[in-house]
């Protein structure tokens, strides 16, 4: 018998402009869901030839038992290597009333302290370090401290220099301003500096901004940052204020980032994404973005396009 509690829906995201995914891949998908004895409903089309929802019906009366990663797997098999991201999430509350975003390599295409260990002449040496703590492989608190010592005595003008290097990533702005028109709110959540944060916050509109502050004396860089470090409990602990704040369960988020210090938030929240993430941080997410752009994640809570705004 139906229960409305057991509808989930796979979603098929392609690049934007790529024309996929196209009717037969779509279908190629469903006959995939039929296989593992589910039954696909009709498909729905959110964006043509960029996203479309496939609802089914597990065969499975018990939601533990359902393995969606299994299926998720019968799915890529069906569709052979194509160029798409697949993500299987419930229909119940997709959309979500809280967005919390990581900026370095998710909001941006940028590690702004790699950019300005560049312009400090110790590029390589920093970029290391920050590779190593966003693949999980170092204390995240005790590496940004190590490389901001690193960058003591570079001016100001340093930072301005390194702000112009800032790119915004494809969809951020269409992201945080669709689902601020549809009463979400919207924070940046960065283990970055308030410096590159308030620039970025701007040009994508969110609501808010934290991030960590790099501190001065004389015009120049002391080498430290200020206390407490935003890092991946403070990001955490974020997501569990501003829902309070906004009245809501953590559920009713959507978390994303792209690195190890993103992985407590990213679990906590209803919908957690992992975008071009690394892979301790694909394994924890309910879906991860390679293709698509940042407005997949509408796609993920179901908005079609002529819902978005730019």
């Amino acid at each position: 018998s139906y229960n409305p509690a057991m509808r989930f829906v796979l979603t098929v995201i392609g690049a934007p402009g790529s024309s996929l995914p196209n009717a037969g891949l779509v279908e190629a998908a469903g006959t995939a869901l039929a296989g593992c004895g589910h039954r696909p409903g009709p498909p729905d089309w959110l964006a043509p030839e960029e996203a479309c929802d496939i609802p089914f019906e597990l065969a499975t009366t018990e939601p533990e038992e359902a393995g969606t990663g299994d299926i998720l797997s019968a799915v890529r098999a069906q569709l052979a290597g194509a160029p798409v991201d697949l993500a299987i999430l419930p229909t119940a509350g997709r959309r979500k009333a809280l967005l919390v975003a990581d900026m370095e390599s998710t909001v941006i295409g940028q590690e702004m302290i790699d950019e300005l260990a560049e312009i400090a002449g110790i590029g390589p040496h920093i970029a290391a370090i920050t590779a190593r703590a966003m693949a999980g492989e170092l204390d995240f608190t005790a590496a940004l401290r190590e490389r901001v010592a690193l960058l003591r005595g570079l001016s100001v003008a340093a930072l301005e220099r390194a702000a112009r290097r800032i790119t915004i990533d494809p969809g951020a702005r269409t992201l945080v301003q669709t689902m601020r028109a549809h009463g979400a709110w919207t924070a940046l959540v960065s283990g970055g500096f308030d410096y590159f944060a308030s620039v970025v916050g701007r040009a994508c509109g969110f609501d808010e901004i934290r991030a960590n502050r790099l501190l001065l004396a004389d015009g120049m860089l002391s080498g430290t940052v200020a206390e407490p470090v935003l890092d991946r409990d403070a990001k955490l602990a974020t997501l569990h204020e501003l829902a309070k704040r906004r009245g809501v369960k953590p559920a009713a988020s959507c978390a994303v980032g792209d690195g190890a210090n993103d992985l407590a938030m990213i679990r906590a929240a209803g919908l957690g994404v992992a975008y071009r993430g690394k892979p301790l941080l694909r394994a924890a997410a309910d879906a991860c973005i390679d293709h698509g752009d940042l407005s997949a994640l509408l796609y993920l809570q179901g908005y079609r396009k002529n819902d978005f705004r730019t």
